[in-house]
């Protein structure tokens, strides 16, 4: 007899997977709903397009084009070039996708984690691209600054080794099941989400991109950008960008950025709207709060949708 699918959020192969080469190297993404508004979703680490099956189709439904990309080195995108993995490298990938690819002029940007800084990052290098900010649980320019809140000290471990000993780490993370092992606390024993948002099998789900060693060490170079300049692709250009129309989500029961991450961003995005603390939420705010990302950013875009 044979396996019974999958469910749906956990199917690999729910949606189309389309490849643009422009970058050299195979970026792979989902798009729904094309003809629609653009809205592209971003992840971060560790995570990869996957992140976001909750939402790909209620927000097609509501009229967005979805346009959802592995980054490079993630997922079932190549690693490219050796060469720095930094924020503007992201950037200037996403940015030949939806003009050289795809032809768009104007796109909402949603993203968190690693992918915040890369749309921040994105907006700034073009503005004309860039219509709006959907942004959750994410560095942003001024980060723990705040007086009053909490940087949680036990979650920066991670942060440190893979910036500064990444090939050491990668060494020690050798077979697929170390390597399963490690990722897997980022969604369990770390505490980034909220307590029991994620059940075995969508950990499984979620850390299965990550078993081969090429991709585990390509999502490292990110981290590496921090400490080393030399691991730098470019000067980056994050700021705070008074210029663009942000909303800020935030899931709370996050351990791992400091906890006026909702301030912060305020500050960083004086146009904003919110910030909207999600109850029972953590760090993976469109698999841990699906509606509400969905009906907050279709409720942003309403006149664009219009």
């Amino acid at each position: 007899m044979a396996d019974a699918p999958p469910p749906p959020d956990l199917d690999p192969d729910r949606f189309r997977v389309h490849r643009f080469g422009g970058r050299g190297f195979s970026q792979a993404y989902v798009r729904e709903g094309a003809g629609g508004v653009p809205l592209v979703l971003v992840h971060g680490w560790p995570e990869t397009k996957r992140i976001w099956w909750r939402v790909i189709e209620p927000l097609a439904a509501a009229g967005f084009e979805v346009i959802v990309p592995d980054l490079r080195g993630f997922g079932d995108s190549g690693a490219g070039p050796a060469g720095p993995g930094d924020t503007p490298v992201h950037a200037r990938d996403l940015a030949a996708l939806l003009t050289d690819e795809l032809g768009h002029e104007r796109v909402v940007l949603a993203a968190g984690d690693l992918g915040g800084p890369v749309v921040q990052e994105l907006a700034l290098r073009f503005p004309n691209l860039a219509e709006r900010l959907v942004l959750f649980n994410c560095p942003v320019p001024g980060i723990g600054r705040s007086d009053g809140g909490h940087v949680w000290a036990s979650s920066s471990d991670y942060f440190v080794r893979q910036g500064t000993d990444a090939d050491g780490l990668a060494a020690e993370l050798s077979t697929p099941g170390a390597r399963a092992g490690y990722v897997s606390t980022f969604y369990t024993s770390r505490f980034w989400a909220h307590d029991g948002a994620f059940d075995a099998a969508a950990v499984s789900f979620h850390v299965a991109p990550f078993t081969s060693g090429e991709h585990l060490r390509a999502g490292f170079a990110a981290y590496e950008a921090v400490f080393d300049r030399g691991a730098r692709s470019e000067p980056s250009v994050l700021a705070p960008n008074p210029d663009i129309q942000a909303l800020i989500l935030y899931g709370p029961s996050d351990h791992v950025l400091p906890t006026t991450f909702d301030r912060d961003a305020a500050a960083a995005f004086p146009d904003h709207v919110g910030p909207f603390l999600l109850r029972d939420c953590g760090h993976f705010v469109p698999w841990e709060a699906p509606h509400a990302f969905t009906s907050a950013t279709i409720a942003f875009c309403s006149d664009l949708l219009a």
